[in-house]
């Protein structure tokens, strides 16, 4: 075995802290072969580190290790495994940073068929490598999902607090069963700030470098995962960057690929392409109408950020004021989407999926545009903390 390797893996225990862990924590039971995927800065590194000490610290069979370590440009994930599993025992594997490995995929699957009495957890920072690579490993893998913080989650931290989660369908049905959220001490002020530095949870390490370190995962995003992924030339890389500075600048409604064209100075074409890249690497989302159709699946009716945190963070770059209707709706996207809940662009309110329609505004905002709805329909509210049968206060929506 390495003893860099070695060192390293007790020296990160060592350093692991339990006080506080992602929900995903109480659900994660790897399988002989679990995936780990999740974008850039969530905890992917520290969930499996965690998992070790508690779950596994006094099993000397289990080992971590990441594998774009040095020593692996001149051995092997296979003749690694084998060592640690013939000379020091180890049964249990944790790879992270596995997408820069080559040809890695191939390499698990012999480990799997090669070892059956081991199990291998394995994660990366590049979700396109991921994807694409469990495709391959689809019959054996078990995958798990990790997103950035919840509103309620980041609350719990914050504030030492154990807030259960509540399901979407159960807050439609009865919002004001729900009041009691509400009545949280200074729940506001807990809200403005996870809207500000709340998705990624190293927040609470290096608050004052928050934002440095978010504009570090774009840059790492953009000049390592995709051009390693795509056939794209280099200098072309800094259009990305100006898609994401110009997705911060204006509002939702007022973006489509022809108007970035324009800006751009570049076919339309060619940015439909680059929001497709950014979309999969986890830097932007675009909702679709609900309406069925080819020609509307290939045309985008909003374009986002990927969450609220990155809307701030290039905000604060660019120098631009941040727009208040643009952060609501991201945020209520953000909320169902990590929630594992499908969305939809609406040409009767803001949004829908297939049950209920949504309209989002501030707390003067009237139910006039969903009155009419034969759909169960919501004006979501923020600025108010009030429930009522089909007014909803948006922050709420971080407890789902």
């Amino acid at each position: 075995m390495d003893s860099f390797l070695q060192e390293t893996y007790v020296r990160l225990l060592e350093m692991t802290d339990l006080s506080w862990k992602r929900s995903l924590f109480d659900q994660f039971q790897p399988s002989r072969l679990t995936c780990l995927l999740g974008p850039r800065g969530v905890g992917k590194s520290t969930l499996m580190l965690q998992y070790i000490k508690e779950k596994l610290r006094k099993d000397a069979k289990a080992f971590y290790f990441s594998a774009d370590a040095i020593y692996f440009r001149q051995s092997t994930l296979l003749g690694f495994v084998n060592d640690l599993y013939r000379l020091e025992g180890c049964r249990i594997f944790f790879i992270d940073e596995i997408h820069k490995y080559a040809n890695w995929n191939q390499e698990l699957k012999n480990l799997y068929d090669a070892f059956p009495d081991i199990k291998i957890i394995y994660s990366g920072s590049s979700q396109l490598e991921l994807i694409k690579g469990s495709h391959d490993l689809s019959r054996r893998v078990k995958l798990y999902r990790l997103t950035g913080m919840s509103f309620r989650e980041y609350l719990n931290f914050s504030e030492k607090s154990a807030i259960e989660k509540i399901e979407l369908t159960e807050l439609l049905t009865n919002p004001q069963a729900f009041q009691q959220l509400g009545l949280i001490p200074t729940v506001v002020k807990h809200f403005h700030t996870y809207l500000a530095k709340g998705y990624y949870p190293f927040v609470f390490e290096e608050p004052h470098t928050y934002y440095e370190r978010v504009i570090r995962i774009i840059e790492k995003i953009i000049y390592e995962d995709i051009p390693n992924y795509f056939d794209l030339k280099t200098n072309n890389l800094h259009l990305f960057q100006k898609i994401l500075s110009y997705l911060a600048s204006i509002p939702p409604g007022e973006v489509n690929t022809h108007n970035i064209a324009q800006n751009m100075k570049v076919a339309s074409q060619t940015i439909s392409h680059y929001l497709t890249i950014l979309e999969s690497v986890g830097l932007i989302q675009m909702i679709y109408s609900f309406e069925g159709g080819s020609a509307l699946l290939r045309k985008p009716q909003k374009i986002f950020l990927h969450n609220v945190t990155l809307l701030h963070a290039l905000n604060q770059f660019i120098g631009e004021p941040l727009n208040k209707g643009t952060l609501r709706e991201l945020y209520f996207i953000q909320a169902l989407r990590d929630s594992e809940h499908k969305i939809y662009y609406s040409q009767q309110a803001d949004y829908q999926d297939k049950n209920y329609l949504f309209e989002i505004g501030g707390k003067n905002k009237k139910t006039k545009q969903i009155s009419s709805s034969k759909l169960p329909a919501y004006l979501i509210k923020d600025d108010t903390l009030t429930a009522e049968k089909n007014v909803i206060p948006l922050l709420f929506f971080g407890f789902i």
